[in-house]
């Protein structure tokens, strides 16, 4: 029997493995003077991605560095260089696509850590400051360009770049557009939108033209989504900042609530493990790669275009 008022276990997640104290420096950066308060920083992880080699990638905005994790926690700086990296997602064709707050949409060569820019404006405009990505399974990559957007200047813009390199800008009124994914058809895309403490719902037409835009989920508390992913049922998983981690059914009822085993901030999700219901999440706040188990497996573990 239907019953919306399940009750909502509780998962705790453990640590998988932390940046190790050789990665930290802790410092003030130009990027945490913004973003962080001014509050002095060793690293702020995100972008989650697993490769083919079942290796586990993450992004350290304020430094600019990407590292490669290995199945046994063993971490190296697999490329460094001058920007502020934000998400991360691997093409089918083995190059990592970066979103890049400073510098826009950039590509790394995983195996000679070169970063290249590939899209640093849009419509001859500078981007306001670009944050996560997600690939179709056709090979049009959407991202969300979030800035300092927020309540009081809801401009934050959801971009698709069509595979044949067409640019589309399918919404420009979002208050902190943040993670995004598809659901199971592709023919709706979920987007966190961080100050609003929502996700939206956007439903595509025949031609690809966004229509409908709803509200799929309404949190409270905290400070608002962050990454998702969808899983295998149908179901998401929201990492809500200040909260935990929620996992939602298809009718976007919470399930479940990961937490973490101290006071941090869970930012990011990847799906990954034997069985693919482990979710390594980044502990922004304090350097951690936490895990868990789920119940239900991941939709894409990998996120590779294919």
């Amino acid at each position: 029997m239907f019953n919306p008022f399940q009750k909502i276990e509780i998962i705790q997640a453990e640590v998988f493995s932390s940046l190790p104290s050789k990665f930290r420096n802790i410092q003030q950066t130009a990027w945490s003077a913004s973003n962080r308060q001014g509050i002095e920083v060793d690293s702020f992880l995100e972008g989650p991605s697993f490769d083919r080699h079942g290796n586990l990638w993450v992004v350290d905005i304020p430094f600019g560095r990407i590292f490669r994790i290995d199945p046994y926690g063993q971490w190296e700086v697999a490329a460094q260089y001058t920007g502020w990296p934000n998400g991360l997602k691997f093409h089918k064709d083995g190059r990592a696509f970066i979103t890049d707050y400073r510098r826009g949409l950039m590509t790394l060569d995983t195996v000679r850590g070169d970063v290249k820019p590939f899209m640093e404006t849009a419509y001859s405009e500078s981007f306001k400051g670009l944050n996560d990505l997600h690939f179709a399974p056709n090979g049009d990559l959407y991202f969300t360009d979030q800035g300092q957007t927020g309540i009081a200047d809801p401009t934050g813009r959801i971009f698709r770049l069509r595979a044949n390199g067409n640019l589309d800008r399918l919404v420009s009124n979002a208050p902190s557009p943040n993670g995004l994914t598809f659901n199971a058809v592709t023919n709706q895309l979920y987007v966190a939108v961080t100050r609003s403490q929502q996700i939206w719902r956007l439903p595509f037409m025949a031609d690809g033209t966004p229509s409908k835009v709803g509200v799929a989920i309404q949190l409270s508390g905290g400070t608002g989504p962050d990454g998702i992913e969808l899983d295998a049922e149908g179901g998401m998983v929201v990492c809500h900042l200040g909260v935990g981690v929620w996992r939602y059914d298809h009718r976007a009822l919470p399930t479940h609530l990961i937490v973490g085993p101290s006071e941090g901030l869970m930012t990011n999700v990847a799906f990954g493990g034997v069985d693919g219901k482990t979710v390594f999440i980044t502990d922004s706040l304090n350097g951690h790669i936490l895990k868990a188990h789920l119940p239900v497996a991941g939709g894409s573990i990998f996120g590779l275009a294919s």
